[in-house]
């Protein structure tokens, strides 16, 4: 699963995108105003509920999920590299591991952007939509 996250402005306007490789499933909403940090654990957050929800509560059990990031900040807080100073970001990251529960394993890998193109697309999808509509009110 791939997942990215993107603030306009940081904090401003935010999307958050998911592809699910193995199920060719693709996700964008727009998340509000929001900073990038926020932006990329919401948008790991939604793939792990929707690949729970796709997979059904018995398979996700028995399925490993790898997770790829382009934000090596946010990786290395997954995989106890780095302390969490803040807050909101420690909700975050409770809620994810309550999250992986549901699963046989979970893992966080960073990638280069490069190699994250389809959740940045999505990203960017959700906040351009956002945009346009807020022109049409």
């Amino acid at each position: 699963m791939y997942t990215d996250g993107g603030a306009r402005n940081n904090p401003g306007p935010a999307g958050v995108g998911v592809w699910i490789e193995t199920l060719g499933k693709e996700y964008s909403e727009y998340i509000g105003e929001k900073t990038n940090n926020d932006a990329e654990y919401e948008a790991l957050i939604l793939g792990l509920k929707k690949a729970k929800s796709l997979l059904g509560k018995n398979k996700a059990k028995k399925s490993e999920i790898k997770c790829f990031l382009d934000s090596e900040l946010v990786v290395k807080q997954l995989n106890h590299e780095y302390r969490i100073k803040e807050e909101r970001i420690g909700k975050y990251f409770i809620e994810i591991w309550n999250l992986m529960l549901d699963f046989g394993g979970v893992t966080f890998a960073h990638v280069r952007r490069e190699e994250n193109k389809i959740a940045d697309r999505l990203v960017n999808e959700a906040i351009d939509a956002n945009t346009r509509q807020a022109r049409l009110l």
